[in-house]
């Protein structure tokens, strides 16, 4: 991840898996915990590591399945999926309130960051 998340313990993310599904999902957005180096992030059972380099279609791959996952900052303008390949996301129950705060602009929970494209 980019330096603004190294030493970010827990935040609000994008992630989507590019060879299937994440519990029956497409695409989430949820709360992820990053590690100490920033280099992985652990959601729903899940220990995502980052591509050197970058993947073929994914930033970050899953250490038990090998699968490709896209992980990026929650938009804005609420923009998530690729335009191209847009897909249906999933909004954990638990990061609705925050989500829609960021969406409305009323957030003030510092774990929850927004790029603005």
């Amino acid at each position: 991840m980019s330096q603004l998340t190294q030493g970010k313990q827990v935040r609000l993310m994008y992630l989507e898996n590019k060879e299937g599904d994440i519990d029956g999902h497409p695409a989430r957005i949820g709360w992820v915990r990053f590690s100490k180096s920033g280099r992985s992030v652990h959601y729903r059972g899940r220990t995502l590591t980052r591509i050197k380099g970058g993947g073929v279609s994914g930033n970050f791959f899953c250490q038990d399945t090998g699968e490709e996952y896209w992980v990026s900052g929650v938009k804005v303008r609420g923009s998530n999926a690729h335009w191209a390949e847009p897909v249906h996301i999933y909004i954990d129950e638990d990061a609705q309130e925050a989500y829609g705060e960021l969406r409305s602009g009323r957030s003030r929970n510092k774990s929850v960051h927004a790029t603005s494209a």
